[in-house]
């Protein structure tokens, strides 16, 4: 039997870490093992290890990044892994009256966990594509740039001063179609499942807004959901100094058509939320 569950659905960087840790102050249980706070993520994941461990392992599998960073291919589920994620999910409900996960690359798997689990309830997390693919860009070009800053000190300066600006419009113009490409895989995922699903099985959320209408979210998780939860206000989570700031990618990406598909995919998913 089914215990209550909930995803939580978005692609990398959309904000979904952030709801996660909203949601386990609240009280839902995300898993035995989180993800710990890294680069890009100074609060914490809040990802069940359990799950992306198994994606990773799924992608790698199918000689794919274990990032999830794919788009245009189809991924193939062994015997086994689906027979341990079964397990998974079979000793969760036997443990927990309701539980929830979040890991981005479960967008990828949304087919194969309407299976699985076909009574859950979604919540998805959506955030602009530019604000996305940005974030990306950021974040791993910070890990890039790591061993110079490590340097010796004139190492250092000269990357300060005269490398780094020059070296990161490199970096963003090499990747930023790419991660483009990538927030369209993942989204249209998403839009996918919303299609097969009831509407009263999902529910989607701007993460910038939930400053504002957190209790009305948590209403629908406890009114309409019946999660058991605690109220917390989002504001003990939500840090505006740790978002990235606006900035253009349009520039670094040369297929046009790509941007407008990204938007389009975008508009659509706003159009399902019901809270602003």
């Amino acid at each position: 039997m089914q215990s209550k569950t909930l995803m939580v659905v978005g692609m990398h960087r959309s904000g979904t870490s952030l709801i996660s840790n909203w949601l386990y102050r609240c009280g839902l249980h995300l898993g035995e093992h989180l993800l710990e706070a890294g680069n890009g993520n100074a609060e914490g994941h809040f990802e069940d290890v359990e799950f992306l461990k198994m994606h990773e392992e799924i992608l790698t599998s199918n000689a794919f990044p274990a990032s999830g960073y794919v788009y245009d291919k189809v991924i193939d589920i062994s015997v086994y892994h689906l027979e341990k994620l079964k397990s998974v999910i079979k000793v969760k409900n036997q443990l927990y009256r309701q539980w929830g996960w979040k890991e981005p690359r479960t967008c990828l798997f949304l087919d194969l966990y309407r299976e699985l689990l076909p009574n859950s309830k979604y919540l998805v997390i959506v955030r602009d594509y530019a604000a996305v693919v940005y974030s990306l860009l950021k974040r791993d070009f910070a890990e890039y740039e790591e061993k110079y800053l490590r340097g010796k000190k004139l190492q250092r300066f000269l990357w300060l001063y005269f490398r780094r600006h020059k070296t990161s419009r490199k970096f963003y113009k090499a990747h930023a179609e790419d991660y483009l490409k990538v927030y369209i895989e993942y989204n249209q995922h998403i839009l996918h499942t919303l299609k097969e699903l009831a509407p009263e099985d999902y529910m989607v959320v701007n993460y910038s807004l939930l400053e504002k209408s957190d209790k009305e979210v948590f209403s629908f998780l406890t009114g309409k959901w019946h999660f058991k939860l605690q109220y917390h206000g989002f504001n003990e989570v939500y840090k505006k100094n740790l978002l990235s700031k606006a900035f253009n990618v349009d520039a670094y990406i040369n297929d046009k058509e790509l941007i407008d598909k990204a938007k389009s995919i975008t508009d659509e998913l706003k159009k399902h939320i019901i809270i602003h």
